[in-house]
């Protein structure tokens, strides 16, 4: 499986190391009154869907970069790639 690196570009899928759902990146806000449950769910519920999911995967044998790639999960088949900063950052500049 190659992956489209937005900097490097196509690179083997063997140089990364998989960390799962892109929402990870959405850390639940500590100071809210819920925090407790809401850390619970981030920690240990994960969607297992079928067809297109954005999946945070990490460069370990190359620049060392996050990427969020999105793939379709029956078929394997990669659909696109960003540096996961880029979208972590965006999520914060609309307020997700």
């Amino acid at each position: 499986m190659l992956i489209p690196h937005p900097v490097l570009g196509l690179r083997d899928a063997r140089e990364f190391t998989y960390l799962g759902d892109a929402r990870l990146i959405d850390r639940p806000d500590p100071s809210t009154p819920d925090a407790a449950t809401a850390f619970c769910d981030y920690v240990f519920l994960r969607d297992n869907p079928a067809g297109a999911h954005r999946e945070l995967w990490f460069h370990e044998h190359g620049d060392r970069s996050w990427l969020v790639v999105t793939r379709n999960t029956i078929t394997h088949e990669v659909l696109g790639a960003e540096l996961a900063r880029n979208v972590a950052l965006a999520r914060k500049r609309s307020g997700r």
